[in-house]
């Protein structure tokens, strides 16, 4: 009986050092990889942020352009002018000859259009295009004017070789 006892106590003993250790190797785990995750977090967070510097959303100056209630005018609300001026872009897309703001004459039986697009400020758009084969980059300028009236211009264009 007392081999007994004494075996049951050693096992006691054994079981609840497994099972504490086990519970503070787990918190420690769990510790490191919520580190290992909030640094990644930040670091993904900075990078968009520095990825958005060059954006109409986070470029104040470029959106006070649009605000001309002090001198008269009126204002333009830039969340509302992003998806127009993109939409706008690409609805030229239908041209049978391609959009004419790709910079670029079809070449053979395939158009140039404009894949996507991204808004610098109040007056700069880089755009990606392609043909299927071939691919490019546009800088546009985009002009509003009081009537609501969007207008663009090729500013520089760029074909990329094969």
């Amino acid at each position: 009986m007392l081999y007994l006892f004494i075996l049951a106590i050693l096992m006691n003993i054994f079981t609840y050092m497994f099972y504490s250790r086990e519970v503070k190797f787990g918190q420690e785990r769990y510790d490191k990889t919520t580190k290992k995750l909030r640094d990644s977090i930040n670091l993904v967070s900075g990078k968009l942020a520095e990825a958005d510097y060059f954006s109409l959303e986070h470029n104040e100056n470029a959106q006070n352009y649009f605000d001309n209630s002090a001198s008269g005018g009126k204002v333009i609300l830039y969340e509302k002018l992003i998806p127009v001026v993109t939409e706008k872009l690409l609805d030229l897309n239908a041209n049978p000859n391609g959009n004419p703001y790709t910079g670029q004459d079809k070449i053979g039986p395939n158009k140039f259009i404009i894949n996507k697009i991204k808004i610098l400020n109040h007056r700069w758009i880089i755009a990606d295009y392609s043909n299927g084969e071939l691919w490019g980059e546009v800088l546009l300028k985009y002009f509003v004017d009081n009537d609501d009236n969007i207008t663009f211009e090729v500013n520089q264009s760029w074909l990329y070789q094969k």
